[in-house]
């Protein structure tokens, strides 16, 4: 198999009060927040255009579960559907059906602590 992870998708994390959250950071860091939080843009080396999310969530979401953590880390891959049958050939525990919208398609794992990873296979065009 070749690559799976090709990087970072993005970081999500709970909190009281996201609209607070964000204008927190709009206002000490800098960051251009809207409503799903803040889009960092990037070139891969090959000059690709690709995109790392930051977003909080309200602390009573179920997005991450079946995790228990207050966080959950999206990686970007490759080929998503090869992915996930290798990784589920591989034991590993897989929740949920894969998604697809139009700017790429989901999948759920979990780590070996019951930590919930979201993986992403983006089409970062879709942001423009």
């Amino acid at each position: 198999m070749k690559k799976r992870v090709t990087g970072l998708g993005g970081i999500f994390f709970k909190t009281k009060d996201p609209k607070k959250t964000k204008s927190w950071y709009a206002k000490h860091l800098g960051l251009p927040v809207d409503d799903y939080g803040c889009t960092f843009w990037w070139k891969d080396k090959h000059n690709n255009d690709c995109s790392t999310q930051w977003s909080p969530f309200k602390e009573d979401t179920t997005y991450f579960s079946p995790s228990k953590q207050p966080f959950m880390v999206n990686y970007r891959v490759e080929n998503l559907e090869r992915l996930l049958k290798t990784l589920k050939d591989e034991g590993v525990t897989i929740i949920g059906d894969m998604k697809t919208y139009d700017y790429g398609k989901f999948g759920w794992i979990l780590d070996p602590d019951g930590n919930k990873i979201e993986l992403w296979e983006p089409i970062d065009s879709a942001f423009k």
